[in-house]
C-alpha cells in the first residue's frame, strides 16, 4: 500500500475542523516532505517521526515521502499531527493494517523515543470527534479533558507503539470513562464572612452576582475591593454542564485546563500592564484572552485607571456582544467572551481623597487627569458603581457582626442561596440574567411601576444619564425586585438603582 489516509483534528478559534493526513510512498530519491500550509511546529515533526519510528523498532522508508495536510487553504500548528502522520507512514508501508483507520481520529506530539506528549484543545477535539461519530485517539495526560464530553469515545495511549498493538489487535488501548459535572463546594472559594464591614458593597456584590451585571469599586487602598472581587464567584449560581464545558473548552484551547478546576467559575485577574492581545486575544495563531478565559466566570481589574487607555477600549465591544471576534490577514476567529466585570480603582492619584486622616493633597486637575484615564463610554457600560470607605477599627475587630443580618445571610454559601433563586426567576421568565437583555426584552420584563417611572425621569434629568445609562438602571431595578421576590419594579427598586450609578456624578 503506497498511499494511507489518517484523520486528524486542526484547531481554529473554538472549532476542531477535521484534517485529512494523507501519506503516499513513491521511488526516487529519499526525501520528506510536508505539504498543506505547515508552519515550523508541523515542519519539524519530519524528525522527531523519523526517530521515534526508529526508536520504537519500526522501519523508516528510504523512499520519497509525501505528507499532505488536508486541507490546503487551513493554516497547520503545533505538534499534534506527529501521530497521524507517523500511523499513515507505517500503514503505507504495511507495518500496521490500514483497514480500520477510518473509524478513528488522532492527535499528539512524539517524543523522540516514541512516547506521547499532551496537546493542547483536547476537548473541542473530542466533541468535533463524537459529532462525526469516531473514536479519538490521543495521550493519556490529555485524555481527561476529552472525557469530559458525554458519549465520545476516548483512546488514551501513551507511545506510539501502544496505538499501534492497538490497530494490529495484539492488545486493546482502554476506553476512558465518560467524567460528570460535579457541583464546585462552597468551601472551595474565599468566604464573603470573611470580609469586615462594607455592607453597601456586600449588597452591590449581591446584586451583582444576581443579574450578572457589572460593578466598579472605588475606595482608598486597603478597604477590602479586592477581598471581594475574589469572592465574588463564590456566590454565583453554580455553573450548568453545558456553561462549564464551554469554559473548560477555552482553557483547553489554551492549555489551561486543570481537572480539579471543573465546574468552578473562572476568575482570572490580569495586571495592569497587560496588552490588548493578551486581554482580548489574538496573535498570528489566534488564541483566547483573558476575556475568553473568564467566559461565564468573572474578570477583574484592579486600578483600573493604571491600565493603558487604549488596552480598556477594546473592552467596549465584548462587554455589549458577549463575543470577540480577532480578524487578521489571513486568519479570522471568534471566542466566546461572556464574562462578569468587575472593576475597583482608587479615588484619586493618592488614594487617599476624603479619607478622615486629610491625608490626600492631590490638587483638582490632577484627580480629574487621574479619572480621565479611564474613558466615559466605558464607565457608562458598567451598571453598579460604589464607594468601599475606609473602616473604622472597631469594625475590623474579630466578632464584629452584620447589623440586620444572621451569620448565615452575610456567608458565602447564605448569599449564593439568594442569588441562586433570583437568577432561577430570570431564567424561568427570559431565559437570560437580566444583564444580557436586550432593549426590546428591557421594554418586556423591566417596566417599573407609575412612581417608580416619575422617579426615573427625575433622575434622568438631574444627573444628565445617558439612554444606555437609562436601561442599566431598569435592568438593575429588576435584579434588585428579583431578589426581593418582587413581580413589580417600584419606586424603591429604581431609587437603589439610581444610587449605584455614583460615577454618573463624578
Amino acid at each position: 500500500m503506497a498511499l494511507a489516509v489518517v484523520l486528524s483534528r486542526g484547531l481554529a478559534g473554538l472549532e476542531a475542523p477535521l484534517v485529512t493526513v494523507e501519506v503516499h510512498l513513491a521511488g526516487g530519491l529519499p526525501a520528506f516532505n510536508l505539504v498543506g500550509l505547515p508552519d515550523t511546529e508541523v515542519k519539524e515533526s519530519r524528525d522527531r517521526v523519523r526517530a521515534a519510528l526508529q526508536n520504537a523498532q519500526f522501519d523508516f522508508p528510504a523512499r520519497k515521502i509525501t505528507v499532505n495536510l488536508a486541507p490546503a487553504d487551513l493554516p497547520k500548528e503545533s505538534g499534534r499531527y506527529d501521530l497521524p502522520i507517523a500511523i499513515g507512514i507505517l500503514a503505507a508501508t504495511g507495518q500496521i493494517p490500514g483497514i480500520d483507520l477510518p473509524r478513528f481520529e488522532f492527535a499528539g506530539e512524539l517524543a523522540l523515543g516514541g512516547a506521547l506528549r499532551p496537546i493542547r484543545g483536547g476537548l473541542p477535539m473530542a466533541l468535533s470527534a463524537r459529532r462525526d461519530g469516531r473514536a479519538f485517539v490521543l495521550p493519556a495526560e490529555s485524555a481527561a479533558e476529552a472525557a469530559l464530553v458525554r458519549g465520545a469515545t476516548i483512546l488514551p495511549a501513551t507511545s506510539l507503539l501502544g496505538v499501534c498493538a492497538h490497530l494490529k489487535g495484539c492488545e486493546l488501548l482502554p476506553r476512558l470513562a465518560p467524567q460528570s459535572c460535579a457541583a464546585v463546594e462552597s468551601g472551595s472559594n474565599p468566604d464573603l464572612a470573611d470580609v469586615r464591614g462594607q455592607e453597601q458593597a456586600k449588597r452591590a456584590l449581591t446584586i451583582a452576582a444576581a443579574g450578572a451585571h457589572s460593578l466598579l469599586m472605588i475606595g482608598p487602598p486597603g478597604t477590602g475591593k479586592s477581598m471581594l472581587a475574589q469572592r465574588l464567584p463564590g456566590i454565583l449560581p453554580p455553573l450548568t454542564e453545558d456553561e462549564a464545558l464551554a469554559a473548560a473548552a477555552i482553557a483547553s484551547l489554551a492549555g489551561r485546563f486543570a481537572a480539579a478546576a471543573w465546574g468552578s467559575r473562572p476568575f482570572r485577574a490580569p495586571h495592569h500592564t497587560a496588552s490588548a492581545v493578551a486581554l482580548v486575544g489574538g496573535g498570528s495563531d489566534p488564541r483566547p484572552g483573558e476575556i475568553s478565559l473568564a467566559h461565564h466566570g468573572v474578570l477583574f481589574l484592579d486600578e483600573l485607571p493604571e491600565w493603558d487607555r487604549r488596552v480598556l477600549e477594546v473592552l467596549r465591544q465584548p462587554l455589549e456582544s458577549g463575543v470577540i471576534h480577532i480578524s487578521r490577514a489571513a486568519r479570522q476567529s471568534t471566542f466566546p467572551a461572556e464574562f462578569q466585570f468587575i472593576a475597583a480603582m482608587n479615588p484619586c492619584p493618592c488614594g487617599w481623597l476624603g479619607h478622615a486622616s486629610g491625608r490626600c493633597h492631590c490638587t483638582p486637575e490632577r484627580i480629574a487627569r487621574y479619572r480621565g484615564r479611564v474613558s466615559g463610554p466605558l464607565i457608562d457600560r458598567i451598571d453598579l458603581g460604589i464607594e468601599v470607605p475606609a473602616l473604622a477599627a472597631d469594625a475590623l475587630t474579630v466578632g464584629a457582626g452584620a447589623h440586620g443580618s444572621s451569620a448565615h445571610d452575610m456567608t458565602s454559601a447564605g448569599v449564593r442561596a439568594q442569588v441562586t433563586s433570583a437568577r432561577a426567576r430570570q431564567m424561568a421568565r427570559q431565559g437570560k440574567p437580566n444583564a444580557r437583555l436586550v432593549s426590546r426584552e428591557i421594554e418586556a420584563h423591566c417596566q417599573p411601576d407609575t412612581t417608580g417611572a416619575a422617579l426615573l425621569a427625575q433622575a434622568m434629568a438631574r444627573l444628565s444619564l445617558s439612554a444606555r445609562a437609562y436601561h442599566r438602571i431598569l435592568k438593575v431595578a429588576r435584579t434588585i425586585a428579583d431578589l426581593g421576590v418582587s413581580p413589580v419594579i417600584t419606586a424603591p427598586h429604581v431609587a437603589e438603582a439610581v444610587a449605584y450609578r455614583r460615577f454618573d456624578r463624578m
